[in-house]
């Protein structure tokens, strides 16, 4: 049975490309919009739970719109839920994302002056002209150019990339510098050196190369619990986004194996190679 969060289908309207596969009222190749608020959440339903978060400009396929909601599809990594309509806006193809923990639009090329918005890790920006020291956004505002990077580059060390992280609360579903949770900080350093990588933690444990049991760990290696991943920061510590310390946090892994077992969610299901 496909995976309905990443089976952009429903019993009402369902993607072209599932005709055949799937049955709906309607099969439409979708409407690409894209995310202008500094995150948005992807809820299972219309004003349900919060499965997992947008990023500003990234684009999603907009396939239904329903009581204020649209049914969608994100295209970073497929996932599909409910975006509410006014978080979306006209498509732009991105130039540069913010590769640094976090940064600001700001009204004119001034840091004294006050920001419109926070953009978090990953955040997708069209950029026209440069400033000095800013890059203008087709949308007339300002981003530091130390922020950003041309899209297409990649951060290669994914371990560096998830400590820029340490400290962000944890938030279940959660994407952004504001707010992550296990699943989000793995897909965040994995991406960003351009891995391929789901955003549920079941989804994550499933690709890679196993690990055998007593092998070495090493530095970048995913450890899995029921629900839960962490990544091996160095020979003692991991790095997680944990409900424990609601953030994310350097952890020694033997202590980490422990508290989880003692806590009653078990011992380690897998342990996943990304890394050559």
């Amino acid at each position: 049975m496909s995976d309905p969060r990443l089976t952009p289908a429903n019993a009402r309207v369902a993607h072209d490309t599932l005709r055949g596969v799937v049955q709906a009222d309607r099969f439409t190749p979708g409407m690409l919009r894209r995310v202008i608020t500094p995150v948005a959440d992807i809820l299972r339903a219309p004003n349900g739970p919060r499965d997992r978060q947008a990023l500003f400009g990234e684009h999603i396929l907009l396939l239904e719109e329903i009581d204020g909601f649209g049914f969608v599809q994100a295209e970073r990594d497929g996932y599909v839920g409910y975006m509410d309509l006014a978080n979306m806006g006209n498509a732009q193809r991105p130039t540069h994302w913010v590769s640094a923990a976090g940064s600001h639009l700001y009204p004119q090329a001034d840091f004294k002056t006050k920001e419109d918005m926070t953009l978090s890790f990953g955040a997708r920006v069209n950029i026209t002209a440069n400033h000095g020291r800013f890059s203008e956004t087709q949308d007339g505002q300002f981003v530091p150019n130390t922020h950003l990077s041309p899209v297409g580059t990649t951060l290669p060390d994914p371990i560096k990339t998830a400590a820029l992280f340490l400290g962000t609360p944890y938030l279940w579903g959660g994407n952004s510098r504001d707010g992550i949770d296990c699943s989000g900080l793995i897909q965040a350093a994995l991406m960003a050196a351009k891995y391929d990588c789901p955003g549920d933690s079941d989804m994550q444990e499933k690709i890679g190369r196993n690990i055998p049991e007593g092998a070495p760990l090493n530095r970048g290696d995913l450890l899995f619990w029921k629900g839960h991943v962490a990544m091996v920061f160095d020979h003692v510590h991991l790095i997680h986004a944990n409900a424990h310390h609601m953030a994310v946090v350097l952890e020694p892994i033997e202590a980490a194996i422990a508290r989880i077992a003692d806590q009653g969610d078990g011992g380690v299901t897998a342990q996943r190679r990304f890394l050559p």
